[in-house]
């Protein structure tokens, strides 16, 4: 994934990485918690601290080959009112986070661009 890139590129994507594993694996958390699901939040996991989020081998996989995966967020679908649309909002609540997160960063990255240049 890094190889021929210079040191600041991967710190970089590193960094980018990191806040969106920690941004989506949060965002499952926090719907689940929303929805009545304390198992998340009971175990401590409804933090923006990457440590609690990251996956060693699937963290080093990212780094190596571009791809991998964090720790999930453990999700009891017991404690919802309406298990299957709950489920479904908890689960499409990590990939819309990363939607958000992209769009946030892109116009801050336009807008830097702009007003450098």
């Amino acid at each position: 994934m890094f190889f021929g890139s210079s040191i600041t590129t991967m710190v970089a994507a590193l960094l980018a990485v990191l806040l969106a594993i920690t941004f989506h694996e949060t965002a499952h958390g926090y719907v689940a918690s929303k929805l009545g699901d304390p198992t998340a939040r009971s175990l401590g996991r409804l933090t923006l601290n990457p440590l609690k989020h990251l996956d060693p081998i699937g963290f080093l996989c990212m780094i190596l080959f571009g791809m991998g995966w964090a720790k999930p967020v453990p999700v009891n679908s017991r404690y919802f009112k309406n298990p299957r649309r709950d489920m479904a909002l908890t689960a499409a609540a990590g990939p819309l986070s990363n939607l958000l997160s992209a769009v946030v960063f892109a116009a801050l990255f336009i807008f830097t661009l702009v007003v450098i240049f």
